[in-house]
């Protein structure tokens, strides 16, 4: 029997964001690094068998369809020869660049020898479509050069990035540096055509800006960190032009006013976590404090006043982004997988720049519940848009005319143990709890250790210092998830109570290999409201446990909507059930005349067609 809370998610969440320390913020610009996920085996019965579908069946489905069920690869080989006929959308190049760079992924933990051929046999296809001056990009190749570079919309810098990402990816992969060298000649040639005293130039759909940070530090070469900060800089001067149907709206290509300025998130979801990741980068390389004093702003009118309960940004199908504040709407709600890995993205490295919990509080929500909602349980068919809400029309599909969410999921899911981890200049941080196995190496020690846990399921972590090179790091911090209203924490046996430090339990005095820290979180039922601004959801609730949101699935509840109506009265039992959607924990009433039963909402549409919704309605008694 678990007990309940209520609380206003929006309202907790403007709590932590006001304990935030602004002088602090400027002296934890680089607070911290990732550990690489090539340094975490992630093993557990939660992601664990996620990886392996991945690695078996979702890249598989990504290069069924790239190669035999579009015209994507196609559209290289022709453009190598330099004629016919372009297929598909303009930017549809990026979909092969982000199936690369999963693939890149998966090699890394899951080496694969007829993989990395496949990959090697794309690069060189990208190779041989190259312009002898360096351009690269197969819609204005075949539908005619002379084009290129005169709509601002047509996301040339776009598919650029995503070259770029997949390049540096590769690279770390297995050493090769063919697509690298690709990209370097792609970003020269930008850079011969704009940039100060050259062309002005907004990009309409942001991602090259990230992209050209990752180039810098693959090759060491800053003037293309300064091609980044300078395209950034490009924006809210009035030089956007020609967008969708020859129109520029300012406001929807994040173009209304200078990066700097921003106060208010505006326009598609998915071009704006590309803008702030662009921008977070570039602010932690150039400590820049006017790019982090303007991420705060955003970040607050994001969390506090856009974000669903999944974790999910963008209400509106219109634009793919956003109307205004606390417009939420659940059956409309479009809440792109895209935007919800973006989501992730941008949070860890807000959390980076300031070693704030509550930024991994966020990206956790994404992750677990908008992000995973993405792809199916068997890892080959995918959701674009994630309701809150459905009569049981709204399916996951094999793949999209626009495949963005396909192909980000197949590079995202390899990734997720690279936000498990962080390490400063005497902290180890630990701020995601799933089972894996890291070999760390930061501060001139190698660090081997072990965590164990069932985590989402329940709370308690164990983890265990298998070796050490050299001095312990000072400091081991575990994250306290916003969710968590009681913990524990024990090394080898001892009960300790330790300080709490921007969302972190600040673990001191381990020694030694064979240190063990048992976490544990009490992990209840709770009973949310959303803030009241929020219209779509007066008179209702939703269910969360954990780090995950639950839904009602009519599957489940065969008396219809009305029986899963919630009361103040309600107690709830747990149950977990290994048979049902690849083991889940199920959530049912355990009073009322009809008990109700619930799922994690990242498992809904893997079984039989039918309605299901998040929030439920509502009453004081029954």
């Amino acid at each position: 029997m678990s007990s309940q809370f209520y609380f206003t998610i929006l309202i907790a969440l403007a709590t932590l964001s006001a304990c935030s320390n602004e002088s602090g913020r400027e002296r934890s610009l680089m607070r911290m690094e990732a550990v690489d996920f090539s340094q975490v085996s992630v093993d557990d019965d939660f992601w664990g068998p996620r990886l392996q579908r991945h690695a078996s069946t979702t890249l598989a489905v990504c290069i069924d369809q790239i190669e035999n069920q579009t015209g994507r690869i196609r559209n290289f080989e022709l453009a190598a020869l330099g004629r016919g006929e372009h297929s598909g959308i303009f930017f549809d190049d990026s979909d092969v660049y982000k199936a690369l760079e999963g693939i890149a992924y998966s090699l890394i933990n899951h080496p694969d020898s007829a993989l990395e051929r496949k990959a090697d046999e794309w690069i060189d296809k990208m190779a041989a479509s190259q312009q002898p001056d360096g351009y690269i990009n197969t819609y204005y190749v075949l539908t005619g050069l002379e084009n290129r570079w005169t709509n601002m919309d047509k996301h040339e810098m776009y598919c650029a990035g995503h070259m770029i990402e997949a390049a540096v990816a590769y690279l770390q992969a297995t050493g090769k540096r063919k697509l690298l060298d690709v990209s370097i000649r792609m970003a020269d040639h930008m850079m011969d055509t704009f940039g100060p005293g050259k062309r002005h130039w907004v990009p309409g759909h942001e991602e090259i800006e990230l992209a050209l940070v990752k180039l810098s530090q693959a090759t060491g070469q800053t003037k293309y960190l300064d091609m980044a900060e300078w395209l950034l800089n490009e924006r809210g001067h009035g030089h956007g032009s020609k967008g969708g149907d020859g129109l520029w709206d300012p406001a929807y290509y994040q173009d209304d006013r200078p990066v700097r300025e921003m106060t208010d998130i505006a326009g598609h979801a998915v071009r704006c976590m590309y803008l702030y990741c662009g921008m977070a980068d570039v602010a932690a390389m150039k400590r820049d404090s006017g790019y982090i004093a303007a991420l705060h702003r955003l970040w607050d009118d994001v969390a506090l006043r856009n974000m669903y309960i999944t974790g999910g940004i963008g209400s509106s199908r219109h634009n793919e982004g956003f109307t205004e504040d606390y417009d939420l709407p659940n059956r409309e709600a479009y809440c792109e997988t895209c935007a919800s890995v973006g989501m992730v993205m941008w949070n860890a490295r807000m959390n980076r720049l300031t070693g704030d919990g509550k930024y991994i509080d966020v990206l956790e929500r994404a992750m677990y519940n908008g992000a995973l909602a993405g792809i199916s349980l068997e890892g080959n068919r995918f959701f674009y848009v994630n309701p809150l809400e459905s009569d049981g029309h709204h399916h996951r599909q094999e793949w999209y005319g626009c495949a963005c969410c396909p192909s980000q999921a197949s590079r995202f899911l390899p990734s997720v143990g690279g936000y498990v981890y962080g390490t400063s200049e005497d902290a180890l941080w630990v701020h995601l709890y799933m089972g894996n196995t890291a070999e760390i190496n930061a501060g001139g020690r190698s660090l081997r250790l072990r965590q164990s846990t069932r985590y989402p399921w329940d709370g308690d972590v164990e983890i265990e210092i298998l070796s050490v090179s050299s001095a312990m790091p000072g400091e081991i911090r575990l994250r306290i998830p916003q969710w968590c209203r009681s913990w524990t924490v024990e090394v080898n046996g001892r009960r300790l109570s330790p300080p709490v430090d921007k969302g972190y339990a600040v673990i001191t005095g381990l020694r030694q290999a064979a240190d063990r820290i048992r976490l544990h979180m009490d992990m209840p039922v709770e009973v949310i409201a959303a803030d009241p601004r929020v219209k779509a959801n007066l008179g209702k609730r939703a269910l969360q446990r954990g780090p995950l949101v639950y839904c009602a699935e009519e599957i489940d509840n065969p008396g219809g909507r009305s029986s899963t109506l919630l009361s103040a009265s309600d107690s709830f039992e747990t149950l977990f059930a290994d048979s049902i959607l690849g083991g889940i924990n199920l959530i049912r009433t355990a009073s009322g005349p009809e008990p109700a039963t619930f799922i994690p909402y990242y498992a809904w549409d893997n079984r039989r067609a039918g309605w299901m919704q998040v929030w439920q309605t509502f009453s004081e008694d029954r």
